[in-house]
């Protein structure tokens, strides 16, 4: 592993069942994630070609309030993409099972040729998938 590469992502939901049936099951699929552990209060999706993980929690019932992502905390993750097919792949995903699309498939000016979407959990967490040409970033 290289030093400062994402291990895992630990992310905790409202209804973790409904949320992972729902959107991270189709998304975490897509994305090539298997889910490998059910514990009841958490699951685990790996991907065996990146060598990451994300764990998905069920929130505490007391704990329950709304996201913001400009409050201090989680503002969003950006996964990565080798070609705009596959991020138009996902928008036709999303839109197939009624997320949230925050912004559309498009060319941004981050850097040369930067392509994403960007879509939200059913709690309002922000994601994104990201192509970026090989050798934009210098």
């Amino acid at each position: 592993m290289a030093l400062g590469t994402m291990n895992h992502l630990g992310i905790t939901l409202t209804d973790l069942k409904g949320a992972e049936a729902m959107f991270y099951a189709p998304v975490l699929g897509f994305l090539g994630y298997e889910k490998v552990e059910d514990a009841g209060e958490m699951t685990l999706w790996f991907s065996a070609v990146n060598g990451c993980s994300l764990n998905l929690w069920q929130a505490k019932r007391d704990l329950d309030r709304a996201h913001d992502r400009y409050a201090p905390g989680f503002h969003h993750f950006a996964f990565n993409a080798d070609s705009r097919a596959e991020i138009d792949g996902l928008h036709a995903l999303l839109r197939k099972i009624g997320a949230t699309v925050l912004d559309a498939p498009a060319e941004y000016d981050y850097v040369p040729g930067y392509y994403a979407v960007f879509f939200a959990d059913p709690d309002g967490l922000k994601y994104e998938l990201a192509h970026i040409p090989p050798g934009a970033i210098a």
